[in-house]
């Protein structure tokens, strides 16, 4: 399988092929399929973002008890453990330094 080297900006949920700017938070080696389920995942990330700003607006439903902030950390932490999977020994490194993948 061919891997081509892709640059990740998590904050902006960005994979691109082109480093620019700031989109080299991380460096992952993956192949067109897998890039395709690392953008599903940015994808539901983003869609439980949106229902958490709507549920945000109704003020007897506190953060904690939300299901759509649960369902955000839980796709955040599925696209760390993605990038880790395909990335490189220093995206590998600064996740494990992160400590986002520990439970």
């Amino acid at each position: 399988m061919d891997r081509d080297k892709y640059y990740i900006n998590i904050g902006t949920r960005e994979i691109s092929l082109n480093h620019d700017g700031n989109n080299d938070d991380f460096l992952i080696y993956a192949t067109k399929e897998e890039v395709i389920t690392l953008r599903e995942i940015f994808d539901e990330i983003y869609n439980s973002d949106v229902r958490s700003f709507y549920r945000a607006h109704v003020p007897f439903k506190p953060y904690h008890q939300d299901e759509d902030n649960d369902e955000t950390d839980m796709e955040m932490k599925h696209a760390f453990q993605k990038i880790y999977d395909l990335g490189d020994e220093t995206t590998k490194n600064h996740i494990v330094e992160m400590g986002v993948l520990e439970d």
